[in-house]
């Protein structure tokens, strides 16, 4: 801070700052955006934080309640101290009654692997989602966009129609959309890379194309399917189900989930960076092209794991992301540690609605998150004072 005297005044010159350029200098892009956020005061980041870790806090608790109550209902209804009672069992190595076994069976081998496996994919969608929107800077971005989850489905299909990888038993369907999903991911990055690494359009723009192309020949497949049973099976796991669950895949899926949550955590700056363009980017120091070759890659094989085991499921991945930035606003750290938790209990509680709602009948997933989508959708759009990506 320098001085300037004027007779008997001195009058201070503040010294200019690093990221704000003197007035009068030319501003390229998006630079005067992301020169605008002043830094807060410790007092603010200390309430901002505690805001954070309290509103995690109590989704993490809903959870915790949402899965208790989740895995005691069902066609076979079960307290949720009873529950809870068989849950600390299992997990303590405790011992129960020679009549509460098909109870025990119930609750340990079939319900609690499917509740887990809903809370896991709805956390991954929900961080995905937010990570492509930044990627891409497009509001509209979900899994979808880049063409994994539609390369997983052809996998998927072709496994069930022809009967290929037959060796691997029940778990062919899910191997089968994996390596979709990672083939989808090789073609959308080989044909969207450029000289100057993955742009958003480019990026974009393939990955619609793409997901066109593999949506035609899973239609395609299932058109020629040889028998009728084949073809309800594809149909059915193509809009989303947790009827595959099981003990034997719930640790894959957990370590690709939560592995890849950490990583996406650990970006949040990055993202924050990449939102505002690459311009600004490049002005910061931030290589834009690589950074979004390393997330497509994380997100490809997030995606293709959840797909694998639990199909497409639409807007959950478009939706959360918007709704957790009115809570918590647009710094993508701060939406990162919430979102994967609000996706959780979201999921949880779309899977107990689609296997009670017309027991023992079960709806696809992808029915309920679009009936819940949709008009979740439609009221943010119409909502005054938000903006698409931000407040």
């Amino acid at each position: 801070m320098g001085s300037i005297i004027d007779g008997k005044r001195r009058w201070p010159v503040p010294s200019p700052s690093p990221l704000v350029p003197p007035r009068g200098t030319p501003v390229i892009g998006q630079q005067r955006q992301a020169a605008a956020p002043v830094a807060p005061g410790p007092k603010r980041r200390l309430a901002s934080r505690r805001g954070l870790l309290g509103a995690c806090a109590v989704l993490t608790l809903l959870l915790v309640v949402s899965v208790v109550v989740a895995i005691g209902l069902g066609p076979a209804v079960i307290a949720p101290g009873e529950t809870a009672r068989h849950l600390w069992a299992a997990l303590s190595g405790g011992t129960i009654g020679a009549d509460e076994v098909t109870t025990h069976q119930i609750i340990w081998q079939i319900r609690t692997p499917r509740v887990l496996l809903a809370a896991l994919v709805g956390a991954g969608l929900s961080a995905i989602g937010v990570v492509i929107q930044a990627m891409v800077r497009n509001a509209l971005a979900d899994p979808f966009v880049l063409g994994v989850s539609s390369g997983a489905s052809v996998g998927a299909v072709a496994v069930t129609t022809t009967g290929g990888l037959a060796v691997l038993g029940i778990h062919a369907v899910s191997v089968g959309a994996f390596l979709g999903a990672l083939g989808a991911s090789l073609l959308v990055y080989l044909a969207a890379a450029g000289r100057g690494g993955l742009s958003p359009l480019r990026l974009v723009l393939t990955g619609v194309a793409m997901s066109l192309g593999f949506q035609a020949v899973m239609s395609l497949l299932v058109y020629l399917a040889p028998n009728n049973e084949a073809t309800s099976t594809v149909l059915f796991w193509t809009m989303g189900s947790f009827g595959a669950a099981s003990w034997d895949v719930l640790p894959v899926v957990a370590v690709a989930v939560l592995g890849g949550l950490v990583l996406m955590y650990r970006r949040g700056r990055v993202l924050d960076v990449l939102s505002l363009g690459d311009e600004t980017a490049a002005s910061l120091g931030v290589a834009a092209g690589r950074q979004r070759t390393v997330l497509l890659v994380i997100v490809s094989l997030v995606t293709g794991v959840m797909v694998a085991v639990s199909g497409a499921i639409a807007f959950v991945g478009l939706v959360m992301p918007h709704v957790v930035r009115i809570l918590v606003g647009a710094t993508h750290a701060r939406v990162l540690a919430v979102a994967p938790l609000a996706g959780a209990l979201f999921m949880v509680w779309v899977d107990l609605a689609a296997r009670t709602v017309v027991a023992p009948r079960e709806l696809p997933l992808g029915v309920i998150t679009a009936l819940v989508g949709v008009p979740v959708f439609v009221a943010l759009m119409r909502r005054g004072g938000y903006t698409f990506g931000g407040r």
